[in-house]
């Protein structure tokens, strides 16, 4: 059985608690931030497990089937969601905003259904499994005993837009909770516990965590010590922008936070060969192609930007392949006094986890961090390019000064990993923020017509 899907159990037409939620459930997710199926009709629900794990509230794992799209082919595969539904006979006005709907049939008939991560009393009876390390049918509740949570800490949801839902706990703790769950650890309780045994400061060690033993072992949530006065560098970044505000020094010295998380993962595992350069760019070129039949707007750039990929068999393979963050960006550090920090190593939750737990080379996540750069410089108007070329330049140096090599005099890579970025952007922007589509339009532009 592959590792990177759960098996599929079958439809909701079959007697149980789905005939009362899959009517509700197929309006209520294509509406959720974190659904990555938008533009994909959900056409079945499946119940891969449930547990009720308190009174009035259910531990749900749902796989979805989607209907293929006009014109694009067979049907879509599903992915797996992670919900913990409340069941009422009422709501209280409070709670209005997480209201799924009404069940009109089968078990929870008359009853009304939400979501309950957004109730302050099920966020608390959370946390308390949490700091009560135990099961609950197949759910397994974790710690580390070394850790200390204090009882009676008060929740709060946070707002920003993210692809899981992320639970405060009285400004002390932050509790992730993965929405989209393929098997496997997530790499986001991985990391920063190897991390955390390699003695590095950089990112928050986790604190307790839940996963599920079925139908497969896979990580549900992290809880991690939250850091109440840190801004993150986008924040940071805007405000320099709006202010006039130099801003290259932060760029050096996140340059040098960078290499010191990656000299940290090389440690915490070990991996001595380089990247494939060749199949690295078989698969870029694979995801250019795919990306261009779904906006036809990247289309006649095709051509100019397989040279870049096509570049990559040739070039200077760089430094080895090791474990990276994955989606580093200016929206994943944060600054705590003058200290730069680096948080959700989940990387792309859209890619397979086998992908993203395996190695890659860290010029991939320096890309990541220029094209921040560039998203940054065009908030505002007139575009600040020269904004964006002085951070870009601190930033590697400041890489370059403690990880022994010299982004900058990578161009191949960079042009690569950079292009391959910004494919990854447009299709993400076309599919959840169309209006944010000419940001990395202009960098494919770039990148295409000038190669650089």
């Amino acid at each position: 059985m592959p590792k990177t899907a759960f098996p599929h159990p079958g439809s909701t037409t079959a007697p149980g608690p789905m005939a009362s939620l899959a009517g509700l459930l197929r309006e209520w997710l294509p509406r959720q931030r974190w659904f990555a199926g938008k533009d994909r009709p959900v056409s079945d629900l499946s119940l891969l497990s449930m547990t009720e794990l308190f009174p009035g509230c259910l531990h749900l794992l749902v796989q979805t089937g989607h209907a293929a799209v006009p014109g694009g082919g067979t049907a879509a595969t599903g992915d797996c969601y992670q919900l913990l539904l409340g069941v009422r006979k009422h709501l209280s006005p409070r709670l209005g905003r997480a209201l799924i709907g009404r069940a009109e049939e089968g078990p929870l008939a008359g009853l009304t259904v939400y979501d309950a991560l957004q109730d302050s009393r099920v966020a608390q009876l959370l946390l308390e499994r949490l700091r009560h390390p135990g099961t609950a049918g197949p759910l397994c509740f974790e710690a580390d005993p070394s850790a200390s949570v204090p009882a009676g800490l008060v929740p709060r949801m946070l707002d920003a837009e993210q692809s899981n839902t992320s639970l405060v706990y009285g400004d002390s703790f932050i509790l992730k909770v993965f929405r989209r769950i393929q098997p496997g650890v997530n790499p986001d309780l991985e990391v920063p516990g190897a991390l955390a045994g390699q003695g590095c400061r950089r990112v928050p060690a986790p604190v307790a965590w839940f996963r599920t033993t079925q139908p497969q072992e896979a990580t549900l949530g992290v809880l991690q010590p939250f850091l109440p006065d840190a801004s993150d560098g986008w924040t940071l970044a805007l405000q320099s922008l709006a202010s006039g505000d130099d801003f290259t020094a932060k760029a050096h010295e996140l340059g040098r936070a960078t290499a010191e998380v990656h000299l940290a993962l090389a440690s915490a595992f070990p991996a001595l060969a380089h990247a494939e350069n060749a199949r690295t760019a078989a698969a870029m070129t694979e995801r250019l192609d795919a990306a261009a039949h779904c906006v036809p707007a990247l289309q006649p750039y095709v051509p100019a930007l397989q040279t870049a990929f096509a570049a990559l068999i040739t070039c200077d393979p760089g430094p080895p392949a090791q474990r990276i963050h994955g989606d580093l960006h200016l929206g994943q550090v944060l600054r705590a006094g003058r200290e730069w920090f680096v948080i959700d190593f989940e990387g792309e939750p859209s890619r397979p986890l086998a992908e993203r737990r395996s190695t890659h080379s860290p010029v991939r996540d320096i890309a990541g961090m220029l094209r921040s750069f560039d998203y940054a410089a065009r908030q505002r108007r007139p575009w600040r390019p020269e904004w964006a070329r002085r951070c870009r330049e601190a930033y590697c140096a400041g890489y370059a000064s403690l990880a022994g090599w010299d982004p900058r005099k990578k161009h191949g890579l960079l042009r690569a990993y950079e292009t391959d970025r910004a494919v990854y952007e447009v299709l993400y922007e076309a599919r959840h923020r169309p209006d944010w589509l000419p940001v990395p339009m202009a960098a494919i532009e770039r990148l295409a017509v000038r190669g650089a």
